[in-house]
C-alpha cells in the first residue's frame, strides 16, 4: 500500500513481480492438494489390474469409501477456501477502494502465469525424452532418466 501511495496510484509492474510469483506459488500448492483429494484414476486402475474377482470387489468397496471421504473433504475444503477468499477480497476492496484496479491487474497476470507455466513444465521433460526415445543407443538412457526426473518435479 505504501509503494502504491508513493507511486501516486501508478501501476509499478517490476515491484509487483514478487507478489505475483508468491500468489502463483501458493495457488499451485493449493491446487496440488486439491488434486490429491479429487483425482482417483490410480485407485480405479488398481481395481482394473486385479485378476481375482473377489479381491477386486473387496478393493472396489474399500476404494469407494475412500473416494467418498476424499470427495467430501474436497467439497468442504473448496467451499471454505472460496468463502475465505471471497470475504478477504471483499473486505480488502471495500477498505482500499483505490487499489481495485491494481488488484485486478495482479490477478489477471497471476492467472495468465498459472495458465502458461504448465506448458513449460510439460514440454521441458518432452524435450529430453523424445531424443532419448528416438535413438536406441545405450548412451541415451541417461537422457531418458533425466526427463523422468524433471517430470516428477
Amino acid at each position: 500500500m505504501n509503494k502504491i501511495n508513493e507511486d501516486k496510484g501508478e501501476y509499478n509492474f517490476i515491484f509487483q513481480i514478487p507478489q505475483i510469483l508468491y500468489s502463483t506459488l501458493v495457488s499451485s500448492i493449493i491446487n496440488m492438494i486439491l488434486k490429491k483429494l479429487s483425482l482417483s484414476e490410480k485407485q480405479i486402475l488398481k481395481i482394473k489390474l486385479e485378476k481375482n474377482v473377489l479381491i477386486a470387489q473387496e478393493k472396489a468397496n474399500n476404494i469407494k469409501t475412500c473416494l467418498k471421504i476424499k470427495l467430501i473433504s474436497f467439497s468442504i475444503i473448496s467451499f471454505l477456501l472460496m468463502v475465505f477468499f471471497w470475504y478477504f477480497i471483499s473486505a480488502f476492496c471495500s477498505v482500499y477502494k483505490n487499489t481495485q484496479i491494481i488488484l485486478i491487474k495482479d490477478t489477471l497476470i497471476s492467472f495468465t502465469i498459472s495458465m502458461i507455466y504448465p506448458f513449460g513444465l510439460n514440454l521441458f521433460p518432452g524435450m529430453f525424452r523424445i531424443p532419448a526415445l528416438r535413438d536406441e543407443k545405450k548412451n541415451k538412457k541417461c537422457l531418458y532418466k533425466v526427463s523422468r526426473f524433471i517430470a516428477l518435479i
